[in-house]
């Protein structure tokens, strides 16, 4: 089974232009989670998926600098772009992230995976997204090329188009679905950049973390929060786009 991890960037964020280049350290957000996705053991590629727009050609860019693959497609048909790209790195199954979550952790993915693999004669998509458990930014979806491939050809509406795994879970009577829980719910925690104040709080993360320990985990995360607790308030208030508002991640 080829496992094909696919990260959606792209620069036109409405509430936060150009947030997945935006710098910590002398580095872009989107360069630590490539970091990060390069470290997914159970995956054979990782690819980012951005659109033929010219301005995501800085993302085009940094695929390039640091050696991972890319695909470019439709801006805005974001199921399509996703489709193609699997389709063009021959995808068994499709590794979901999006390029807002520069702390998703790799053990985190390779859990999912594996239980993918594990299951994969009697589920057809396993994520942590179903019953949100964990926190948001380390959200992680796997699905067979099969699944994504129905959602291509059925999926009508412009949401379903915009929003890979919606078609997915608007149809779950077609599916065979799976959520991974984390031992506790830390759906409360937000570590996803969509505002100004996600950014701040990742900034000050990787300002304490990354020097010492660039592979820090969510377990690295969640002992800074509680020695310094303050820095969950700096976000606390943000309330995650609605899906029919447009997605901002991508």
């Amino acid at each position: 089974m080829r496992v094909v991890i696919i990260s959606q960037a792209r620069m036109t964020s409405t509430r936060l232009p150009g947030k997945v280049l935006k710098e910590v350290l002398g580095k872009p957000l989107l360069e630590y989670q490539i970091e990060r996705l390069k470290k997914v053991v159970l995956a054979d590629e990782v690819v980012i998926a951005t659109s033929e727009n010219q301005s995501d050609n800085p993302i085009v860019n940094l695929c390039k600098k640091m050696r991972v693959k890319y695909y470019r497609g439709s801006e805005n048909d974001v199921l399509e772009r996703y489709y193609k790209t699997a389709l063009e790195y021959r995808a068994d199954a499709v590794v979901r992230v999006t390029a807002d979550c520069p702390f998703i952790d790799p053990l985190i993915i390779d859990r999912v995976i594996d239980s993918f693999i594990k299951t994969c004669d009697q589920y057809d998509y396993v994520s942590n997204v179903i019953e949100r458990t964990f926190p948001r930014g380390m959200d992680t979806e796997v699905f067979s090329m099969q699944v994504l491939e129905k959602a291509f050809f059925e999926a009508k509406s412009q949401a379903e188009r915009e929003h890979v795994t919606l078609f997915i879970h608007n149809h779950s009577q077609l599916f065979r679905l799976a959520n991974i829980r984390h031992s506790q719910d830390l759906s409360h925690l937000r570590w996803t950049v969509d505002e100004s104040e996600d950014f701040k709080l990742i900034q000050l993360i990787l300002e304490a973390l990354y020097p010492g320990t660039p592979d820090f985990s969510m377990e690295d995360i969640l002992n800074l929060l509680e020695q310094h607790p303050e820095l969950k308030r700096i976000n606390a208030h943000i309330e995650q786009k609605k899906i029919m508002d447009g997605d901002e991640a991508k």
